[in-house]
């Protein structure tokens, strides 16, 4: 429903009265109204914010944010509304054909530029996810089905991880992805595990060498592409916890080359990634530019083709619902923490921060992104497998 009563944003303007009423129309089916008093509406400060929002699609959408031209109280709701309804097709920003061209003829995953990644975001300030994150410096989604903290519900899905692997003392478990060591901590803390994790951020493996000296855990400053165990080693289990997202589609065949070579043949693999629901859907263009260069989230047809060949898929959870509290509990620690972080930060930071977990939380509540944990075995589990109670 249009709003006729509402007053022009810019009566004196006949190109800004075009972009007002083109925007009232879009955004009239998710019940969002321009100036609006709920706290999912946009609230309009500068003159060309809807022209450059329509001409640009997503980038102008979050670089006007960034840069002040509008404001929304309740950005996560704001999104689940745009997303739910469709309305990101309506003012596309990525073609087609370059999206193509982007995911079957660029490896911008390649071994060279994976590293991009881990100096640009992961290698970020260190006390930001610090105060953002729960005390295991878990950076993925948690597991909520019985939980009512951030740190509950992220020991949760690190002992659903263990329990799904079927962890006993003295396995040898590699970690593909480690971040700062939450789940190889947990698992050699509370299950006897001795661990070996692989990650692109120097950051992240310095300060897990440091906590966890102690722990039967090695850390590798490596591309996956690039590991090669001691003497052909091979592990009893291997994980990948919110890692995958960085693959790309042209480097399934190394990844899941690279975690069968690794493996024992009677082991057990843990797959967890965001995933979405069309094979051909980029990207969003702000996330790639601000906050996780070169990634690529995969779709459950295409993680289907890339395993089919070689592995048994033992078990499929999806809990993407979860992550919209997860980001929602990141947000809140990051509002509470930003007095300590601002004098690093700039105004621009926070507002580029606050849209990236709030943009987030939208796509899981509106559905439109999934999380899955999928268990695979290279040769089938002897008479079956079966998931964890819970």
């Amino acid at each position: 429903m249009l709003h006729p009563t509402h007053p022009p944003l810019h009566p004196g303007s006949l190109g800004a009265v075009k972009y007002e009423r083109r925007a009232q129309q879009l955004l009239a089916p998710a019940d969002i109204r321009l100036n609006g008093s709920r706290p999912w509406d946009m609230k309009i400060h500068h003159p060309q914010t809807l022209e450059r929002i329509l001409l640009t699609g997503s980038m102008g959408l979050g670089e006007s944010y960034m840069d002040g031209w509008w404001d929304c109280d309740q950005l996560d709701e704001f999104f689940a509304r745009v997303l739910r309804h469709g309305l990101d097709r309506q003012v596309a920003s990525t073609h087609p054909v370059l999206h193509f061209i982007r995911t079957h003829w660029v490896n911008a995953q390649s071994v060279r530029r994976s590293w991009t990644v881990g100096r640009e975001h992961y290698d970020l300030d260190q006390t930001l996810f610090h105060h953002m994150l729960d005390p295991y410096l878990c950076y993925s989604c948690g597991y909520w089905a019985q939980a009512n903290t951030l740190a509950q519900a992220q020991e949760a899905k690190l002992e659903l991880i263990c329990q799904k692997l079927q962890l006993q003392p003295g396995m040898q478990l590699l970690d593909i992805g480690c971040g700062w060591g939450s789940l190889m901590r947990y698992a050699a803390t509370h299950h006897g595990v001795r661990c070996v994790g692989l990650t692109i951020s120097r950051e992240q493996a310095a300060a897990g060498q440091l906590r966890d000296r102690d722990l039967p855990i090695h850390y590798e400053l490596s591309d996956y592409r690039q590991f090669n165990p001691e003497g052909q080693q091979r592990f009893d289990r291997v994980a990948s916890i919110g890692m995958f997202e960085h693959v790309g589609l042209q480097n399934h065949a190394d990844y899941f080359q690279t975690v069968k070579r690794c493996l024992k043949s009677e082991g057990l693999f843990l797959l967890h990634t965001i995933g979405k629901n069309l094979s051909q859907a980029p990207i969003d263009p702000w996330i790639e530019a601000y906050i996780f260069p070169n990634g690529e989230l995969p779709s459950l047809q295409e993680l289907m083709r890339s395993l089919e060949a070689d592995w048994v898929i033992e078990d499929l959870h999806n809990f993407g619902a979860d992550y919209d509290r997860t980001l929602m509990a990141w947000h809140e620690r990051f509002l509470q923490a930003w007095p300590q972080l601002q004098a690093r930060h700039s105004e621009r930071f926070f507002r580029m921060w606050r849209y990236y977990l709030l943009s987030c939380a939208g796509t899981f509540r509106a559905r439109t992104n999934q999380l899955w944990q999928l268990v695979l075995s290279p040769q089938g589990m002897p008479g079956g497998y079966r998931r964890p109670a819970g």
